[in-house]
């Protein structure tokens, strides 16, 4: 019996797909909720017209930290820091497309 953790080599991994919530850590939080609410906006003009659900969610994501932003977002507050953090881990996963990974072939 073989205890190769590798029984299985034709099933392929997931390609990792990392939004820019994560790929911006380190970053001003300002500067992160400015470029996320810069990729929501691109991605509300891909969206089908029809497709009310997401392009609804999105607007009111971008509405929201649009009102957060008006300030200085190089000094925020504690109050604006902490909704800004919360409002980008609530869209980390917004409008994101997962790629599809293909049944393993017997």
């Amino acid at each position: 019996m073989s205890t190769d953790k590798n029984s299985h080599p034709h099933q392929r991994v997931p390609k990792h797909v990392e939004n820019s919530t994560d790929a911006t850590r380190g970053q001003p939080l300002g500067i992160r909720a400015q470029k996320r609410k810069a990729e929501l906006e691109m991605l509300l003009e891909k969206i089908p017209a029809d497709e009310l659900r997401t392009r609804n969610d999105i607007e009111v994501a971008i509405s929201t930290v649009a009102q957060m932003l008006t300030g200085d977002v190089t000094r925020l507050s504690d109050a604006t820091a902490a909704d800004l953090n919360r409002w980008l881990e609530q869209t980390k996963h917004l409008a994101e497309i997962t790629p599809k990974v293909r049944p393993p072939r017997h």
